[in-house]
């Protein structure tokens, strides 16, 4: 089983690759970790990789407000400065401090 290391933490904003949403990252699976239902909904020319990171999104577009689970390949980093406004964000996360949410408690 090859381990990857995750590209992206918690607290990071970024944004998808291909669509035009972004959000905050809550949570990170080390692989694919969801449905099969879920995987195969997408199509098949646009199915990630299983084995690499997927992060969980407090994510926001010009329409709404939702959570995404979206493969590493498919993120970039979002330097704009920005914040996410995103409703649950402070649930989690302490005010933005340059261009990340610092979450509510303590990491091991």
């Amino acid at each position: 089983m090859q381990t990857s290391k995750a590209k992206f933490h918690l607290g990071q904003i970024v944004r998808h690759r291909k669509h035009p949403f972004r959000g905050v990252v809550f949570d990170v699976d080390p692989e694919f970790s969801n449905t099969e239902e879920w995987y195969k909904s997408i199509p098949e020319g646009s199915r990630p990789r299983k084995d690499q990171p997927f992060y969980h999104l407090l994510a926001e577009n010009d329409q709404a407000y939702y959570v995404a689970y979206v493969s590493e390949q498919n993120l970039l980093p979002d330097n704009s400065g920005e914040p996410v406004e995103h409703p649950d964000i402070e649930q989690i996360f302490g005010p933005i401090v340059d261009g990340a949410y610092p979450p509510h408690f303590q990491l091991n």
